[in-house]
Order: structure tokens, then sequence, then C-alpha cells
């Protein structure tokens, strides 16, 4: 299980973003068993529901990743296994989603209270703001937020809330310190939903890591720019492997 590497997709768009990664990466390196596993299907917002149940259906001694919430996940989940996880890679992921005091490089919470509410009262029309969200910084953010807008899976309203709940009281900074396997952490510098100088926080917060920063690049990094993300990630696997 150690060449195998499970992503997990982030908030309301299901797998599309982490789709053609997987198969450049796949390109890259023929021995590497890269698998999408969907996030959980609950209506609880409750953070330990969802990593139990991802803990209780993933394999041990795999490499765990994720994209945004997922990367979240993953970072958890590394740490709850601790050796019986080979390594960690997270993708425009922030620890704490939502800022508060001791973490400000988030989303101001009023903002996201406004966001939950859109949610609450048309989820529709949110999922397609959130595409235009994560499309911002792009080549062509039109273009890609219409390709994450048509491929969101029909979650329902009770589902998507939840998923908020969980992204809203997240914080994964402990977590990213307890895990002592080795670490890759992705970012781009055009991201309108997790800025950029996360990537140097988290530095600071846990030297011992691997931190990559796209200069240029959307939320949706990984579906707009798929194989330089997929070259830096063989490039990390191939130095562990290395060492």
């Amino acid at each position: 299980m150690r060449n195998k590497l499970i992503l997990l997709p982030g908030w309301g768009l299901g797998s599309l973003p982490l789709e053609v990664l997987a198969e450049a990466l796949r390109r890259l390196d023929e021995h590497l068993l890269v698998e999408i596993e969907p996030l959980p299907e609950l209506d609880s917002g409750d953070c330990r529901e969802w990593l139990l149940e991802l803990d209780e259906r993933l394999p041990p001694y795999t490499w765990l990743g994720g994209w945004s919430l997922g990367g979240m996940l993953a970072s958890e989940l590394a740490a709850l296994r601790g050796e019986r996880c080979c390594g960690l890679l997270t993708l425009a992921s922030n620890p704490c989603f939502v800022a508060h005091d001791e973490w400000p490089h988030g989303m101001p919470e009023a903002t996201f209270n406004e966001f939950y509410q859109g949610c609450q009262d048309n989820p529709a029309a949110t999922l397609k703001r959130f595409s235009l969200l994560c499309s911002q910084g792009a080549a062509d953010p039109r273009a890609l937020a219409r390709q994450l807008n048509m491929a969101a899976p029909h979650a329902s309203a009770e589902q998507l809330l939840a998923g908020l709940q969980v992204l809203a009281s997240f914080d994964s900074r402990d977590a990213i310190q307890r895990y002592a396997g080795p670490q890759l952490h992705l970012f781009a510098g055009g991201d309108a939903l997790v800025p950029a100088e996360v990537a140097e926080a988290l530095l600071t917060l846990q030297p011992d890591i691997e931190v990559g920063l796209l200069e240029e690049g959307s939320h949706a990094f990984p579906l707009e720019r798929p194989h330089e993300v997929a070259a830096a990630i063989d490039a990390f696997l191939t130095e562990v492997r290395d060492d």
C-alpha cells in the first residue's frame, strides 16, 4: 500500500477538480496507485464523525492527500494514523478556513456566515458562486467555473450545509504539527479562498515540512494546472523514497 495515494475532494464540487491530476500522476509513475475517494455523505457537521468514517473506510499504510476541505481532513487523518500513514499531501488547503484571532489567514467570519446563509436559501446558486470563487485567478476563470459547476454532484442541502459546518469548525494546525511523516502543502498565488500567505504561515507553524507556491493559479489549480502540480508531487515522492 505504500505506493498508493488516496486523494479527498473539497466541498461541494465532487471529484472533477482532482481527476485530471490523478491521471497525470499515474502517467508520471506507473507504479503509483492513485484513487479519489468521496467525502462522507453525512448530514452531521461533527468533524469527528467525518474522520471516523474516513478512517474506517480508507486502507492504512497509504499516502493521504486532498484538495481544500479534503486536505484538511487528510491532515487530521494522517495525525490520527501516525506511522500507519506514509505521508501527507494537501492542495489549496488552509488549516483554518475561517479566520480567527490566532489564525487571521482565512475567510472573514461574516463572509462565511453570509455564504452559509446563501446555501440554506439557495444551494444551487451558492454552488455556482463557489465555482466562480474557485476559478478566480485562473487564466480563463469563466470557462473553469463553468466546468466546475457543470460537474458538481447533486448533493442534498443537508449534506452541503454539514460540509460547511465542518469547514468552519475545522482546525488542522495541531495535526500538521503532530504528524511526523513527510508532508507537502501546495498553494497558488491567485487563490481567492486561501491566501498565499498561508504558505509562509505553515512553515512558521511547522518548519519540517515542504511547502510550494505556484505564483499564478486559482483555488482550483489542481484542475487548472494538473501537469505542473503532478510534477511537483512526483518530485516530492521521489525525494522521500530516495532518503
